[in-house]
């Protein structure tokens, strides 16, 4: 079906689970809600001392850091932080979570802006899978180093969490953890889990957290996909949420806090949270709709139809084929040695919406069937709010088995850590079809669906 679009909602303020949670967001807000509680605003002058008095504050559209803007083009958190004048870090030691994505609107990185400026005091920066510069290949980092323009020391988040990150941060010298790292909507994208390892360990050091808000390139009107089932929690699903979560890192950062940091198996308490929303992004609005400049937040997220093919397609990460590392065309291509076009006319033929797949043959130059002549498909995606991702990667999970008699899972069966389940694997290789594996997850989907509601910041 095809979704319609809303408007914009931005929040003067909200208190999270046990008034931890502070939003920055837009004046003129009517009110914000958290799981304890509401604060009510009624206008943008009220809203903002009100909120300064509760460590929350309203930003009334002062000017941002960057050259003019066109009309209507989304605002990031770092933006109204700057607009701000960065008032809710004054008196701070600050260290920065971030990567190459980390930029204002006119590029420049905000390690530079934030560094350059006296308002602040940037002492460390932290990078998390890939590193602060980008450089590293999936699985990996850059370790620890000195950024060359600012001389501030760099350290690596990656594989670290709990009281070993906590230990991190406290050798650091910092008194708040600023995350700005732009997201891709995909449960299994490590950046939201690098999040909340931070949460964690910084409520576990007495550290508060700052998140500045970006876009969910793909939209947020839904969610999609199987919850997370706690067995098969790692770094690629920490927490039961669905595959396709529809939330932007502040919202999901709220989540965590309210959800999980208080409770779950392993309890830190909800960390002293500030989340910095953005203004103008609305939850229908794709990434060529904001107006900001794209950076591949990974090496193989190369444009935003990337990112819209990869809860999907990441899933043959789980299998024997190659889902397109090693080609300019990365989670757009699948395919392996054998395969032809039955495939592509198996997946035409299941009749989903909003896509059509193209036959198509590439040569990976590194990651699986390196070097080798792969046979398989190509996602043309017609129409982006009709189309569904996770459903889309099922269907060709299930076309490949039947088509393709060298189908394989992985041996360590990591598409039960990428589905956060066994049962989707299960299903498959029982001969089960697109709706009837989609039909297992609905039920939890639903209940996540009521969750996720008390957290959003935007309509």
């Amino acid at each position: 079906m095809t979704l319609s679009r809303r408007g914009v909602l931005g929040l003067a303020g909200a208190v999270g689970s046990a008034g931890a949670v502070a939003a920055l967001g837009a004046a003129g807000t009517a009110g914000a809600a958290g799981t304890a509680g509401a604060a009510e605003v009624a206008g943008a002058a009220r809203a903002a001392g009100a909120a300064r008095a509760a460590g929350t504050v309203g930003l009334a559209g002062a000017a941002g850091v960057a050259a003019p803007r066109p009309a209507g083009r989304v605002r990031t958190g770092f933006e109204r932080l700057a607009a701000d004048g960065y008032a809710v870090l004054a008196g701070q030691k600050v260290g920065v979570v971030t990567n190459p994505t980390g930029i204002t609107a006119d590029a420049r990185h905000l390690v530079d802006v934030l560094h350059a400026d006296e308002r602040v005091d940037l002492v460390a920066v932290f990078g998390p899978e890939h590193g602060f510069r980008g450089t590293a290949q999936a699985g990996d980092s850059e370790g620890a180093s000195r950024d060359p323009a600012t001389g501030l020391p760099v350290y690596d988040t990656y594989d670290k969490s709990g009281q070993r990150l906590a230990d991190v941060f406290t050798a650091a010298g910092i008194d708040t953890v600023v995350f700005d790292i732009q997201d891709v909507g995909a449960r299994f994208y490590t950046y939201i889990w690098t999040l909340y390892d931070c949460m964690r360990a910084a409520a576990l050091a007495g550290k508060a957290v700052v998140v500045l808000d970006r876009p969910n390139p793909v939209g947020g009107l839904r969610a999609a996909g199987p919850v997370l089932e706690r067995p098969y929690a790692s770094f690629v699903g920490r927490e039961p949420i669905a595959l396709a979560h529809g939330m932007t890192a502040a919202e999901l950062a709220r989540l965590f806090n309210g959800e999980f940091l208080a409770a779950g198996p392993a309890p830190a308490g909800p960390v002293r949270l500030t989340t910095v929303a953005m203004s103008g992004w609305r939850r229908g609005s794709f990434f060529g709709e904001t107006g900001l400049p794209w950076v591949p937040p990974s090496p193989n997220m190369p444009t935003p139809d990337t990112a819209l093919a990869y809860a999907g397609t990441c899933l043959f990460e789980g299998t024997n084929l190659s889902e397109g590392r090693g080609t300019t065309t990365p989670f757009e291509v699948v395919g392996a040695e054998g395969i032809d076009r039955r495939w592509a006319e198996a997946a035409n033929a299941l009749g989903l919406p909003g896509v059509w797949f193209r036959e198509a043959y590439f040569t990976p130059t590194f990651s699986k069937h390196v070097g080798k002549v792969c046979g398989g498909v190509r996602l043309i995606v017609h129409d982006r709010e009709a189309f569904d991702p996770v459903r889309v990667g099922i269907g060709l999970l299930v076309t490949a088995r039947r088509v393709w008699n060298g189908f394989g899972w992985r041996a360590d069966h990591w598409i039960d850590r990428l589905t956060g389940t066994d049962r989707v694997r299960r299903l498959v290789d029982a001969g089960a079809g697109v709706e009837e594996v989609a039909g297992d997850w609905a039920a939890g989907l639903a209940r996540f669906e009521a969750v996720r509601a008390r957290y959003l910041l935007y309509s």
